[in-house]
């Protein structure tokens, strides 16, 4: 695995003209440390403040069998939240092309193959790696919204569209329940493409104003940030401001580039196989 340049994005392919490689190339694989980000929202280096996974959905999963013949398939990957790094989006999309004409003795060399450079390049966490094959996938619903209740529909005037916490407030009344919103968006960090992100928030303590945790929402719209770093602000906005003694922030984002990154953080440990992949109608 290359070191070189310190892993900073600006060294990548990210934002360039790419060329993809015909056969396989795991150095197409780029990690970005987790903490540059978290710095700048308070994340301490040390243990963290929550538990959580990245779960995420690739559409265009292609490659040959020993044969020539392709074979065409879905992936799904998991690693937790304490990993050192996190994997650029486009570049694990130019990994995964860079399978479409090498050949493959079976499925599982081939998952065998991307947990090994996955994991060389998160750094110490939980992973799983399943590939599908579409003849396997069984007929799948998909889900209009989160579960919960939607905030959506409130009538607030918005006019701030950079992260604003101070939208979030709370009222004198312990409650437990479940939000969510379709309504956040952000731009890629690097490449100032739009990001779309359906948000579930599951919490117990002083109830939150809902008004004011849409407004807070929309103020995402114009921020560049990654997919994790989103939700994992939200997470640690609402617990500095709402200081709720239980919280989950669940984010499902529409696809890029064949991908989809999906995000979890609670304050409760979580079983990577209890998370719930259930695709959106945006997904």
């Amino acid at each position: 695995m290359s070191t070189d340049h310190s892993l900073k994005p600006e060294y990548s392919e990210l934002g360039k003209k790419s060329e993809y490689d015909s056969t396989y190339n795991p150095e197409k694989l780029f990690p970005i440390p987790r903490q540059r980000n978290r710095d700048a929202i308070g994340i301490p280096a040390g243990p963290l403040p929550f538990h959580g996974y990245d779960y995420w959905n690739h559409y265009e999963v292609s490659w040959l069998n020993e044969k020539g013949k392709p074979i065409v398939a879905l992936a799904e990957i998991i690693y937790g939240c304490d990993s050192v790094n996190i994997i650029e989006s486009k570049s694990m999309k130019l990994y995964f092309n860079s399978f479409n004409n090498t050949r493959f003795k079976d499925i599982e060399t081939l998952q065998n193959t991307i947990t090994k450079d996955l994991e060389d390049r998160l750094n110490g966490t939980f992973l799983k790696v399943r590939i599908l094959p579409i003849s396997r996938h069984r007929e799948e619903k998909l889900f209009p919204r989160l579960a919960g209740t939607c905030i959506d529909d409130l009538d607030v005037s918005c006019s701030v569209y950079h992260t604003d916490p101070s939208f979030l407030k709370t009222e004198d009344k312990i409650t437990n329940e479940i939000l969510y919103t379709d309504l956040l968006k952000s731009n890629c960090l690097v490449t100032n493409q739009p990001d779309w992100c359906s948000v579930q928030i599951t919490y117990t303590g002083k109830k939150i104003n809902h008004e004011g945790l849409l407004c807070y929402i929309v103020s995402f719209r114009n921020d560049n940030e990654f997919h994790e770093q989103c939700i994992e602000k939200i997470f640690m906005h609402i617990q500095q401001y709402c200081q709720p003694t239980e919280l989950t922030v669940y984010g499902r984002s529409t696809r890029r580039g064949g991908l989809d990154i999906n995000s979890i953080r609670s304050t409760k440990p979580i079983d990577p196989q209890t998370i719930s992949n259930s695709r959106l109608c945006r997904q």
